[in-house]
């Protein structure tokens, strides 16, 4: 995008831009060819219902969803931020409706047996106590084998990210998310009053053991964007009050946008549903500057982040779900809207969480041509 009012289009840039100069160019406002065609994803029950109304049976997954569809490609890179050793799931009880399970990360939980789409029921987490923590965090030794691919791989892996053409991504981990997932959602929020230095702690051993192991890998590959997960907010707002973010997460944060700010990376992304209106100048300030997926129907809308923060924040997702459940005519309406802010720059329009069953297999193809029609993407 040149810039606003000059046109959804840069003349002569046409089809002339790699994947991966479009995506720096269009998060650094600058003039591209069209803006990069690309969506979050889908539940399983939406390929069931699409499976029925004429999507091939073996599209079943978000990755093959996106060869299908011809989103535009990235990469990410091999390193294992995640348990090492993960625990070893199992069936505890199983009926006809229902699964008891111990998942990879030590949670026991109940699940549908039939493998739809649901939240699970959680009963047990793994970090109760102090002590669990000590043993837990045995599994978050950023020096464990397996962090990285073996030596021979490595240097493979190092010389296809550096002559790749596609955006480059590099996964920075989850603060409050993880240890929301290792202690359940009432524990990681009161620990916040009832042992600080724990939480403290568990923040720490993050922020360690992400530096520690992405750190070879940004000496070594530019990369062009970090990754952090979080899903730290309901319809109504966070989890946590913005002074215990500001407290606890702000300067750990810090701690990891520096280093990659170090090694030439100035795209950094947060995946965070709900309402994150309190949390975004924070984000900001803590050196994560691209908001995604922007929840619309959870009172978050990328037109109103871009007037209050400018061009200080950059954008990603925004376009609500539940319009493409409304029809063709509250699509077309629902993307029109977005085109002042595209036409911006720093923004990449797509369905702001995976698409819900409840959106019709014809609808969503309207809603892909409706969006490259509206937003000059052909």
């Amino acid at each position: 995008m040149p810039g606003k009012g000059e046109g959804l289009a840069a003349e002569g840039l046409r089809n002339e831009l790699s994947h991966r100069e479009r995506w720096l160019r269009c998060f650094h406002f600058q003039p591209i060819d069209r803006i990069p065609n690309v969506e979050f994803g889908y539940w399983t029950d939406t390929f069931k219902r699409w499976h029925a109304e004429g999507l091939p049976e073996e599209i079943d997954s978000n990755a093959k969803a996106d060869r299908y569809f011809g989103f535009d490609p990235s990469v990410g890179m091999p390193v294992n931020l995640g348990l090492i050793p993960r625990f070893t799931p199992k069936v505890l009880h199983e009926d006809e409706r229902r699964k008891v399970i111990v998942d990879a990360t030590g949670v026991k939980c109940e699940v549908r047996a039939d493998g739809s789409s649901s939240i699970p029921h959680y009963l047990e987490f793994p970090v109760k106590s102090r002590e669990d923590w000590e043993e837990f965090k045995k599994r978050l030794n950023p020096k464990s084998e397996g962090r990285f691919p073996p030596a021979e791989r490595w240097e493979r892996v190092k010389a296809e990210l550096n002559q790749a053409d596609v955006p480059r991504h590099i996964s920075c981990g989850s603060l409050f998310g993880w240890p929301r997932n290792w202690m359940g959602f009432e524990r990681a929020t009161t620990l916040f009053y009832d042992d600080p230095q724990l939480m403290a702690e568990i923040m720490d051993t993050i922020v360690d053991l992400v530096t520690t192991v992405i750190a070879p890998a940004l000496r070594e590959v530019q990369f062009d964007q970090g990754n952090f997960w979080e899903d730290m907010a309901f319809r109504n707002g966070p989890m946590i009050s913005p002074r215990l973010f500001e407290e606890f997460m702000v300067p750990r944060y810090q701690r990891i946008t520096s280093l990659l700010r170090e090694h030439g990376v100035d795209l950094v992304c947060v995946d965070c549903d709900g309402n994150i209106n309190e949390l975004v100048p924070l984000w900001l300030e803590a050196g994560v500057n691209m908001m995604f997926p922007i929840e619309v129907a959870a009172g978050t809308d990328p037109i109103e982040l871009r007037e209050k923060f400018g061009r200080r924040v950059l954008l990603k997702g925004g376009v609500n779900k539940r319009a493409l459940a409304e029809g063709r005519e509250a699509i077309k309406k629902e993307l029109r809207r977005l085109v002042p802010l595209v036409e911006d720059g720093g923004f990449v329009p797509h369905v702001d969480h995976r698409v819900p069953p409840d959106v019709s297999f014809a609808d969503y193809l309207y809603y892909l041509e409706a969006k490259k029609d509206i937003f000059g993407m052909t």
